[in-house]
This record gives C-alpha cells, structure tokens and sequence, in this order.
C-alpha cells in the first residue's frame, strides 16, 4: 500500500517521528484512503465509527442540522488534521456530519490500534499515543474557545470575538478565515443576512474592512 502522501505528512499526530519510521507504522494502523469531491458526504451524522479520519489534502467540515434543518458548522479542519476521534472509542454514533468542504483525501486509521501497542516494543507507537494526547487536548481549547465565541450576546459581539481571536492566531491584523458568510453565519449560529447588514456596519463604523473571506482589523487611530 502506498503511504508516501502521509510520510511526509505535516501532522501533530506524527510529530517527533521519523518520517522513515511511518509507513511501518501506518501498516500496523490498517491505515487506507479515500478521495471524495467538494460536498460530498465522509460520514453523516449517526454513523458507528471505529477508526479516526487524518485529512491528507483539502478541507472538511463538521455540521449538525436541527430537527428543522437549520445547520451549524461545529470547526472546518485543513490538512493534517484530525477528525471522528471523540465517537471511535466512545461507542456512540456520531453526533456530527463529516463533509468535504474542498476536495480532500482522507486517510482512516484503526482507532484500536492507535490506543494498544505493537507485537514488538515499537518507540514510533509509543510517541504516536502521546501525540494523540496531546491532539485531543489542543481539540478541547478549541473548543472552549468556540463556547466563548457563542457565548457573546450579540452578533457584533461575536463576530468580533471570532476575529479577534483569528488576528491573533494568525499573527496579523490583516488575514484570511475558512469560511464564506453563510459559513461564518452557521459557525457562529447567526441570521445570515443579519450577519452581513452587522459587517456592513462595522466597516461603515471602521471597526474592520473586508473582501470575501479576507479582513482587517482596523485600530481605533486607523478608523
């Protein structure tokens, strides 16, 4: 089987090891491959999953709709990333709906096999299971900082909130963020044309300016 695409792979699930060392590793995953175009479905919501998806290229979004069909982005996740690893141990469907956002190839890992070690004493699986620590709890920071976010009253306020945040991240008071404005209306669980009318206030205001998906935030000397 063909591992090169994840060898060399950017991941933290792999940091500290060798990219020589991972195809080994990998085989003793039961790691395979599919390639799935843009909004086409991985898993949808109340599906049983027994193994863990590794984003090789491409995007994916996690979404839940309500019983009235309303959507709400719950994260969108990039190359080298992790998904599906809350429900693979937990023995419960998923409550989420994995989906292409761009065209991506997964790679699906053996959650069992992730968890017990090999046969033979291997380091690289010893490190691969602190990794998996150390991936789950960067997942739940960012998760708190989601709450955070939703948690803010009005949607200025988290609009705000979110790009903020993303500024900081980033680096740059000038950046780009994932999401198109129906995303970003269903990542922060707002009215889409609300949302908008608010950008369009906050830039007439110079709070920010904006094109698409791409912002400034602008200092109160600026405005």
């Amino acid at each position: 089987m063909e591992y090169l695409d994840l060898t060399a792979l950017d991941t933290p699930l792999f940091s500290g090891i060798p990219p020589e060392e991972r195809p080994a590793l990998l085989e003793c995953l039961q790691a395979r491959s599919a390639s799935y175009s843009r909004g086409e479905i991985i898993w949808p919501e109340g599906e049983e999953v027994r193994t863990l998806g590794l984003i090789a290229c491409g995007q994916v979004q996690l979404l839940r709709d309500d019983f009235w069909g309303n959507r709400s982005i719950l994260g969108q996740l990039g190359p080298g990333e992790l998904f599906g690893e809350a429900y693979a141990w937990g023995g419960e469907p998923l409550g989420v709906t994995a989906q292409a956002a761009a065209p991506c190839r997964i790679w699906f890992l053996d959650a069992r096999r992730l968890t017990r070690p090999c046969a033979a004493p291997c380091p690289a699986h010893a490190r691969l299971a602190v990794n998996l620590v150390e991936v789950l709890c960067a997942k739940n920071r960012l998760l708190s900082r989601k709450i955070a976010h939703l948690s803010q009253r009005s949607i200025r306020s988290k609009v705000l909130s979110y790009l903020s945040w993303e500024a900081g991240r980033q680096g740059s008071s000038r950046f780009s963020i994932p999401f198109d404005r129906q995303g970003l209306a269903d990542y922060l669980s707002v009215d889409r044309s609300a949302l908008s009318q608010e950008l369009g206030n906050m830039r007439r205001e110079g709070l920010l300016d904006f094109h698409k998906n791409h912002f400034l935030l602008l200092a109160p000397a600026q405005a």
